[in-house]
């Protein structure tokens, strides 16, 4: 106990760091949502016809997105809700670049009602590194 206090900074950047590195599956476990890698995706794509949300910016989604993919960034999630309520129950892709945006975006569309909300992990680039197809409009 003596340590800690005489080296209180030391203990800090013990707590933070160890609180940093659990974070994510902490975050997992918490989550309303899903996250399925390219596999689970394609499959579901072939057999249950869902929602591939593209929640990119605009630039982004012009250089090249998943076929069939609706584009609304994440920032007009809630002001286009309802464009989107049309789709309330079919499960729902949503992707971004890397699978960071896409997380904000999946816990919004449960906050509006969305059962099934699955994260695309990696996200776009994940699927053109499996070399899956991407069109460009």
């Amino acid at each position: 106990m003596k340590f800690i206090t005489e080296n209180w900074s030391l203990a800090l950047v013990f707590v933070v760091s160890g609180a940093m590195l659990l974070w994510p599956l902490i975050k997992g476990r918490l989550s309303s949502t899903e996250q399925i890698g390219t596999l689970e995706a394609t499959r579901l794509i072939n057999n249950e016809n869902p929602l591939l949300l593209d929640v990119r910016e605009p630039n982004e989604y012009d250089s090249g997105h998943l076929p069939g993919a609706l584009h609304i960034p994440l920032s007009q999630i809630k002001d286009r809700s309802g464009e989107l309520a049309r789709y309330a129950t079919r499960p729902v892709i949503v992707y971004c670049e890397r699978g960071m945006r896409s997380s904000g975006a999946a816990s919004a569309l449960s906050r509006l009602g969305f059962s099934r909300v699955l994260e695309l992990r990696g996200g776009l680039r994940a699927w053109r590194d499996a070399g899956l197809p991407t069109k460009k409009d």
